[in-house]
């Protein structure tokens, strides 16, 4: 089957805000996205929680090597109390949008549902702050919604998030370099193979299973009935976002001349798509038949990456 590039919503918090600041120079969300390195692998983190995306891989850890790979720079602070870091918001905020984060979305409660702490990372762009609140473009879907001030820092204290330090937030966004989008995309081929090779260089929780070692035993604990909020996590985030990324990545990998890669992670992104209906019907038989066709591709896509 031919592969489809992707157009349409998903979960693309931190790639969304970035394209938002470069502007019109920003290259697409897709290769802004495959330049952090996460979608180069599957994790199982302490044996309980999924993500398709690299062994030992958090957000944080591809900003720099994205930014650098599409030729842009940004100033980066965080950290310090809740006074001090609202003063440089507010301050920042004057001389144009500001990127921040992780917060903790269970606090942004313009979000529907939202009423406190469920462990998931965001990121947004701020606009404009005063003593009510903060006005934010939230590329969750809500350009210009209004947070009151209490319910952002404590979003943005990020207590309840595994990786970052409180306050970060990004500034002085410049353009260094002049890169093709096919130059970006072949220079962090590298690091893809790094990742992709289970890096040791990452601490990780005891438990913690990468690539088709986490494919097989995520099939296990789905056969077993997805319990202790597998099936909610897969089926509300790691499942959207993981085929998103993935279809990106085969474009990306097409783009750069890497044909066979390409046609790997198009493959991988139909596996992981395919997770969708049988996990909400509770089809767990053919959920956890599809991550045990997906558990030999990660070495196929090292292989023809190397």
């Amino acid at each position: 089957m031919r592969h489809l590039p992707y157009v349409g919503s998903g979960p693309y918090c931190y790639a969304n805000s970035f394209a938002m600041l470069l502007g019109a120079r920003s290259p697409s969300t897709a290769v802004i996205e495959v330049a952090t390195g996460g979608p180069f692998g599957m994790q199982l983190i302490g044996g309980r929680l999924v993500f398709f995306d690299a062994y030992g891989w958090d957000p944080e850890q591809g900003f720099d090597q994205a930014l650098a790979a599409i030729g842009w720079t940004s100033v980066v602070s965080k950290g310090g109390d809740a006074e001090a870091a609202l003063a440089r918001l507010t301050a920042a905020v004057k001389q144009g949008p500001v990127w921040v984060g992780p917060v903790e979305m269970g606090h942004l409660r313009h979000q529907p549902e939202m009423s406190g702490p469920i462990g998931a990372d965001h990121f947004v762009v701020a606009l404009d702050v005063d003593d009510e609140r903060v006005l934010v473009h939230d590329p969750h879907g809500y350009p210009y919604a209004e947070v009151p001030v209490e319910d952002f820092m404590t979003a943005w204290r990020a207590e309840t998030i595994s990786y970052g330090d409180p306050y970060t937030m990004r500034t002085g966004f410049v353009k260094v370099a002049d890169v093709s989008d096919a130059d970006a995309i072949r220079s962090v081929i590298p690091a893809a193979i790094d990742w992709l090779s289970l890096r040791t260089d990452v601490e990780m929780p005891p438990g913690s299973l990468g690539n088709g070692a986490a494919a097989e035993r995520v099939a296990d604990l789905v056969e077993a009935g997805a319990a202790d909020g597998l099936r909610e996590h897969l089926m509300y985030f790691a499942i959207r976002v993981g085929a998103r990324r993935l279809s990106d990545t085969a474009d990306c990998l097409l783009l750069a001349g890497y044909d066979k890669a390409a046609g790997i992670a198009a493959e991988q992104a139909r596996l992981v798509g395919s997770l969708q209906h049988p996990v909400v019907t509770k089809d767990f038989p053919a959920a956890a038949a599809a991550l045990r066709r997906l558990a030999p591709t990660y070495d196929l896509l090292r292989a023809a990456l190397e």
